[in-house]
């Protein structure tokens, strides 16, 4: 279709095919295997963070919905949990075909409604392509055993059944890749899934659900409810329908849900906040470290939970890990995702960048050194731009060392030896992961059996992938997405003593 087109800092970028400015009307909520408007016909705004526009009205869900959505999936859950697990690996199979078949218009959504770099989508598309091709493999091993019983006559029968019907709460940081976690896992364990996308990120989902349709899921196995997330979610949680939330969100929001989830005595996973530490010995190449630290720091402009948040430097190579780390921040390019040289997009609401601003007032105040940014950039007049910001002579009992930035910020603190910088680095009510830099394998495997985090990297910026177990500990939650493990965190064991005489 013809391209519609932007206007930002005097440059016109492509909006794209008019699809992209009717697509909530398209979609809406989507109840047993249909589209359709919500009860009462109400919608509400989705905002462009780039430009602080209207990109369109989406569906807002209310209770008759909600129960619609329950019912639905309730009959979906005895279609799929006695489907054969073959065919329920063919239609995972289908459903990472078509992901990557449609890199392009995912992509799109992602950068207009969470305003991170269109370079980044396809990462993020194709991760979440592997982890539904991830889970089509698992759904066909999902494997009991038989035990030897202390009686001669009888045998012990261990096997595996779907939990029931999942509610999964889904984030707008990455909304394609962490709706692919719990809907795929949901379905390759027999579930049936209720799926809520935030407000701020509903069109995204909305396609990720129709590529699932499109891919055979029968009626009800899916269901997707657009709206207000604190009250469908209650909703959600109360009924006795569903058995299960998956959600990635804060650590306040995690607690919340999971006192409402006592109440019901509800499986709940969890990933929740993270505070990850970065420690650079001085036996590494700083030149190709730093450069995994921009990778890792400055993705979606450091909305992310396992983003590196504190950087501990050993004392020897302080001064050129900063200079460093300082001279390629200022090369990044800041800008509409949707241009190609774009390096960072806006944060992704108002509110982020406002909490932002406070916490580097905060940060300064304490007695850090800006080194590079603090501040909104001066070329953008619409938007919820902020330039990436490295602060140095940052102390442990800084606000930004306990409290988690999720933005461009990276505080620069020193250490002399191994002990001391563990200790400091595990001095946190957080957990889900830590980076390691170090070409000594002693140093490298100590430190990785030492953090305590679910998640470490070592000598990489690559964490979340399909067939690794991701999640954390302590304050970050508990239960694993990815890997071999996930699903079981979706299926109850069962135990038969079974008498094969009397």
């Amino acid at each position: 279709g013809q391209l519609v087109f932007i206007q930002q800092r005097g440059v016109r970028f492509p909006l794209g095919p008019p699809i992209f400015r009717t697509m909530y009307n398209k979609f809406g909520q989507f109840i047993d295997g249909k589209w359709q408007k919500s009860a009462s016909g109400q919608t509400y705004d989705v905002i462009n963070p780039a430009n602080e526009e209207i990109i369109g009205k989406a569906s807002k869900a209310n209770s008759e919905d909600v129960q619609k959505a329950l019912n639905s999936a309730a009959h979906g859950l005895k279609i799929w949990q006695n489907t054969s697990p073959w065919e329920r690996a063919k239609v995972l199979r289908k459903i990472s075909e078509l992901i990557r078949s449609k890199i392009d218009i995912l992509s799109k959504w992602m950068t207009l409604e969470v305003g991170k770099p269109l370079t980044e989508g396809p990462g993020e598309i194709n991760g979440a392509a592997d982890i539904f091709e991830w889970n089509s493999e698992e759904t066909k091993r999902i494997y009991g055993e038989i035990n030897q019983s202390r009686f001669p006559n009888t045998r012990i029968h261990v096997y595996y059944q779907p939990v029931g019907v999942v509610a999964a709460l889904i984030p707008w940081n990455f909304p394609i890749m962490l709706a692919s976690r719990k809907i795929s896992t949901a379905l390759a364990a027999g579930c049936a899934v209720i799926v809520k996308p935030d407000v701020i990120t509903p069109g995204t989902v909305m396609e990720l659900v129709n590529i699932c349709k499109e891919a055979g899921v029968p009626p009800g196995v899916i269901n997707l409810l657009s709206g207000d997330p604190a009250s469908i979610a209650s909703e959600l949680i109360s009924s006795d329908v569903v058995k299960k939330i998956s959600i990635t969100g804060s650590t306040r929001v995690g607690k919340l849900i999971l006192k409402q989830a006592a109440d019901k005595v509800q499986r709940v996973t969890m990933e929740l906040s993270g505070h990850s530490p970065f420690i650079v010995f001085d036996d590494v190449d700083i030149n190709k470290v730093t450069d995994m630290a921009i990778a890792a720091k400055f993705r979606n402009n450091g909305q992310v939970c396992i983003s590196p948040n504190r950087f501990y430097i050993h004392e020897n190579k302080k001064d050129e890990f900063t200079r460093l780390i300082v001279e390629k921040t200022k090369k990044l390019i800041i800008g509409n995702g949707l241009d190609k040289n774009t390096n960072l997009g806006p944060m992704t609401t108002e509110k982020r960048l406002k909490e932002l601003e406070l916490l580097v007032e905060k940060t300064k105040k304490e007695g850090a050194e800006v080194l590079c940014g603090g501040k909104r950039p001066s070329t953008f007049n619409k938007g919820y731009f902020y330039e990436p910001t490295v602060f140095d002579n940052v102390k442990d009992h800084f606000t930004i060392m306990k409290e988690e930035p999720f933005g461009p910020i990276v505080p620069l603190l020193t250490f002399k030896d191994f002990d001391e910088v563990i200790e400091r680095a595990n001095n946190n009510d957080l957990g889900l992961c830590s980076y390691i830099y170090t070409n000594n394998l002693e140093k490298a495997n100590r430190a990785s059996e030492m953090m305590e985090t679910g998640c470490v990297a070592v000598n990489t910026a690559t964490v979340a992938v399909a067939e690794a177990p991701f999640g954390g500990i302590k304050q970050t939650g508990y239960g694993r997405e990815g890997g071999s493990m996930a699903i079981k965190d979706y299926l109850n064991i069962k135990y038969t003593h079974f008498g094969i005489s009397y």
